[in-house]
């Protein structure tokens, strides 16, 4: 028992670190990059800088506040320790853009800061939203409705940042909010690199009769693990063996070769695999 709570100890411990972590590099992206040249992101925050502008108000306050609703909408409808992680982050982005906000822009230049700042940006949310944490409450609304609704979260959330990215042409000029695109189009990318993991691998789906030497050679000349899997056909009802192999995006085209030379009609499907755990997918030594 005490083992168990040591383990649970650690993991709150690790998930705090990353999100302050987070969101210092959130802070980071928005004081230092984006908000000195009128760039806006999408979400509440997004909201929070275009009010902060137009009322002279800190954004730190709009941070907080209007992500408060969302937050109590949250805890109702998606659960607590999402709720408390999100908490956390949003009250931690608050105190570093306060604690940031006196220090000049790092450039002048909109297309460096909107890129620069997009990447720091998307970095920081990423980690956040790795810990089970959250920035936006625009998020917690569209995970709701999307279970409600055919729409997913990805679409939900577009459809409320496109309103809140055209307000930034109405406040700041039609220039800033393309900037803003571009900033919001990198700090997207870069979060999904972050949550998904930068090191992509691909998995290999392989059918075919010459399933043993194919199996042999994955083994051999690349040096990755292999599991087989019994099947059946359809079409056919011919008992088949399925090979499932885990390999690089550099070892596709040495994969595909090793596949066309032992079997050129074998049925082969590669498909984006992320965050593996476990099992024995590493490569071997080959000698």
């Amino acid at each position: 028992m005490s083992k168990h709570k040591k383990i649970s100890f650690k993991k709150i411990l690790l998930n705090t670190l990353f999100l302050l972590i987070g969101s210092i590099l959130a802070a980071v992206g928005l004081e230092i990059f984006l908000v000195p040249n009128n760039i806006i992101d999408g979400g509440i925050i997004g909201v929070s800088i275009i009010l902060s502008y137009l009322l002279n108000i800190p954004l730190s306050i709009f941070i907080v506040v209007l992500n408060l609703p969302f937050l109590i909408f949250g805890y109702k409808h998606i659960g607590k320790t999402f709720v408390l992680c999100s908490l956390f982050a949003i009250i931690s982005l608050s105190f570093w853009v306060s604690i940031f906000h006196p220090i000049p822009g790092l450039t002048d230049d909109t297309l460096l800061a909107s890129v620069f700042g997009g990447i720091i940006l998307g970095l920081g949310v990423g980690i956040i939203i790795r810990y089970s944490g959250s920035l936006d409450g625009t998020e917690m609304v569209a995970i709701v409705l999307s279970k409600k609704s055919s729409f997913s979260v990805g679409q939900i959330v577009m459809f409320f940042n496109v309103f809140i990215l055209s307000s930034a042409g109405l406040v700041f000029g039609w220039d800033r909010a393309m900037y803003s695109l571009i900033a919001y189009f990198i700090a997207f990318k870069v979060i999904d690199m972050t949550v998904e993991g930068i090191n992509e691998e691909k998995a290999a789906v392989i059918i075919s009769d010459n399933h043993e030497e194919i199996t042999d050679a994955i083994l051999s000349r690349l040096g990755r693990g292999v599991t087989l899997i019994e099947g059946r056909g359809g079409f056919s009802k011919r008992e088949k063996t399925i090979i499932y192999s885990v390999t690089t995006r550099l070892e596709i085209a040495k994969l595909k070769s090793i596949v066309y030379e032992k079997d050129p009609n074998a049925f082969l499907v590669m498909s984006d695999v992320f965050d593996i755990m476990g099992g024995k997918h590493k490569k071997r030594s080959i000698h």
